[in-house]
């Protein structure tokens, strides 16, 4: 594994907690991003670069396209309820020790957090990491 990315991990698991711990003893944030479309500035991932309107294990992704690769990117399910916020990290970010100081969230309880390789897909085409913030547990989701 990469000298950098083994100093990344950490620092991703720790930002994922902090999250956790910031919504720790608060209410969930019920708002306009709790169901989709999101509106505002978000547009469908779909209607921005050639993947599907609903990704199994994902859902139907919405990106502010001014915040590309990174993100975040708001997942919903099939009910269209907002489940996940995704960064989308490229591996040549990492390597390069690129900070991400002020990537935005979705303001909403993480009850896990998940680190996943991706090698490219459209949209993000070089490999890089999904971090994943769940804002429900993951079985609970409609994402098949």
């Amino acid at each position: 594994m990469n000298h950098y990315l083994k100093r990344f991990i950490p620092a991703l698991a720790v930002l994922g907690l902090t999250a956790c711990a910031g919504m720790h003893g608060q209410h969930a944030h019920h708002g306009p991003l709790d169901t989709a479309p999101p509106g505002g500035e978000y547009a469908q991932v779909s209607e921005l670069v050639p993947l599907p309107a609903f990704i199994p294990g994902l859902g139907t992704l919405y990106v502010q396209p001014a915040t590309l690769p990174a993100g975040p990117f708001l997942a919903y399910d099939r009910d269209d309820r907002l489940v996940s916020t995704i960064y989308m990290i490229p591996l040549d970010d990492l390597n390069a020790r690129k900070n991400f100081p002020e990537l935005a969230t979705a303001e909403r309880k993480v009850v896990r957090t998940e680190l996943a390789y991706n090698a490219g897909h459209p949209g993000v085409a070089e490999p890089h990491y999904h971090i994943v913030l769940w804002h429900v547990p993951p079985a609970e989701a409609k994402l098949k």
